[in-house]
């Protein structure tokens, strides 16, 4: 790998890490998902440091060169992402609806509570 892209690659890394460290700071991005992007950038690291380690995983998936190696790491992380971040949707989509259900019983019951009193 040539010096400029190897300096390039790290320190893109290297601001990937302070952002996600700031984001952390700053609370507008959770510990339980700073892990994956602190991944990423290890590993970007590691791949641009050890590029031995990048062919032999190149000719091991059959690609011919090292960055359609990259492009599909890169293309399978996005869709590794997505499908995480599809699910925790999905989750939570079923979480506000049953709040919302149970927001309408307890709202209901408010108002009838006071016709009972009356009655009482």
């Amino acid at each position: 790998m040539p010096f400029q892209q190897k300096i390039f690659a790290i320190s893109i890394s290297i601001v990937l890490f302070i952002i996600i460290v700031d984001l952390v700071r700053r609370r507008k991005l959770r510990e339980e998902y700073s892990w994956i992007w602190l991944l990423t950038g290890v590993l970007v690291i590691l791949l641009a440091t050890w590029y031995d380690l990048l062919k032999v995983i190149t000719e091991t998936i059959g690609a011919v060169l090292p960055t359609t190696t990259l492009f599909l790491f890169s293309l399978i992380f996005l869709m590794v992402i997505n499908l995480y971040y599809a699910t925790k949707i999905s989750s939570l989509h079923g979480q506000v609806k049953d709040l919302a259900q149970d927001m309408a019983i307890l709202r209901t019951e408010i108002q009838r509570r006071p016709e009972k009193a009356r009655e009482g």
